[in-house]
């Protein structure tokens, strides 16, 4: 995986024009027009108001409203995507009206100037800010978080100018509307999964918590490494059979569920059948590692129960919002382990598509295969 797109709308960004920026299908289902918001002019902002007539907005990172000392514009959020917007803005200085399309872009510029701050604003304006999250389109799949994580891979001030792009007729532009007004423009194409692929792949987003030594009554002799992420507070389990190197090519299992309660505890679920039979086939093996990804939002982090492993635990599971990059955690923690090259435990037997973005190569797909599997009582731990 090369990540042509995405290098190319950088560069497009680093240089001061605009990209499209496409989301989810099952999401707003559209596309902006984006730039740094350091490059912004009166033509841009003319253009944006004139070929795609949506809301021009300018989008901060958190740091940066947070300096700006811009509180958001309501205490409850309703949208149904939770778009943050604060109060508007204006430019304390150099503008009339504020509405033209030169005085939008000096009160952009103002707002993105380095050393800007609370006074070289005024509120309310025409000019209207959103806050990105933390994490940006590893948290949120939006184009604010998108743009404002262009800004920052092209080595800009981290915010932008977006805009919804609209049809003659008033209705949102669609995929098809989307691809005939980037070749009108001579505009490239991003989207936001597109984004978040790079990302996983050139960010560092785990760190090792724990690790030890533990002997299963049922799945042997492994070791157990927690990691926790940058993103949240979720933390993840890996266990490995047997000694892991550079040069090896273990048999791994990536599963996405309740990591202790899963393999140490006694939760039933649709997934233990299947994780059941893949666990009796790593352990057989001797060279094997099982990643969990977590689904939950811990009481007791997983650092805790694999510290006090024996010990009986109670607690409410919740499932946390939204859904984890599970593919390119996972493939950060193996890099982590070391290991370059796997033969990945499959139930389909298909062999995933843009590993090779995170670093991975696929030797081989192994299949395993869960009927009449039922899960065995694991709660037994020897501690080691």
């Amino acid at each position: 995986m090369t990540f042509e797109r995405v290098q190319r709308a950088l560069a497009e960004i680093k240089a001061g024009r605009m990209i499209i920026l496409v989301d989810d299908e099952d999401r707003e289902n559209e596309g902006d027009l984006c730039m740094a918001a350091e490059y912004v002019t009166a033509a841009a902002i003319n253009f944006m108001a004139k070929q795609a007539r949506g809301l021009i907005c300018m989008t901060m990172d958190a740091e940066l409203v947070s300096r700006l000392e811009l509180p958001l514009m309501v205490s409850e959020n309703g949208s149904p995507y939770g778009t943050a917007f604060t109060v508007s803005i204006e430019a304390a200085r150099g503008v009339t009206t504020g509405i033209s399309a030169a005085d939008r872009a000096t009160t952009i510029k103002a707002a993105a100037a380095p050393g800007a701050k609370p006074a070289d604003l005024v509120r309310p304006g025409h000019v209207f800010p959103l806050r990105a999250r933390d994490g940006g389109v590893l948290v949120r799949t939006g184009q604010t978080e998108g743009s404002v994580d262009l800004a920052k891979l092209a080595g800009l001030t981290k915010a932008a100018v977006i805009c919804e792009i609209m049809n003659d007729d008033g209705s949102m532009a669609r995929m098809s509307d989307l691809e005939v007004f980037a070749k009108t423009h001579n505009m490239p194409f991003l989207s936001i999964a597109e984004l978040i692929q790079y990302r996983l792949a050139h960010d560092s987003l785990v760190r090792r918590l724990i690790t030890r030594d533990v002997e299963h009554p049922s799945w042997g002799k492994l070791t157990l490494h927690v990691y926790g992420t940058t993103l949240d507070n979720r933390q993840h389990m890996a266990l490995v059979w047997g000694t892991l190197s550079a040069d090896s090519s273990p048999l791994v299992r990536v599963h996405s569920g309740y990591p202790f309660a899963s393999v140490f505890g006694n939760l039933f679920s649709d997934d233990r059948a299947a994780l059941s039979a893949a666990l009796e086939t790593l352990a057989k093996d001797p060279c094997a590692v099982l990643v969990c990804i977590d689904r939950e939002t811990p009481e007791i982090t997983l650092e805790e129960r694999v510290r006090n492993l024996g010990e009986p635990v109670q607690e409410q599971l919740h499932t946390a919002p939204g859904m984890m990059r599970e593919i390119g955690i996972g493939a950060q923690i193996l890099r982590d382990l070391g290991l370059a090259h796997i033969r990945l435990l499959s139930r389909t037997g298909k062999r995933p598509v843009g590993v090779d973005g995170f670093g991975l190569v696929v030797d081989d797909v192994v299949t395993f295969d869960t009927v009449g599997k039922t899960t065995r009582p694991v709660l037994e731990v020897v501690r080691g």
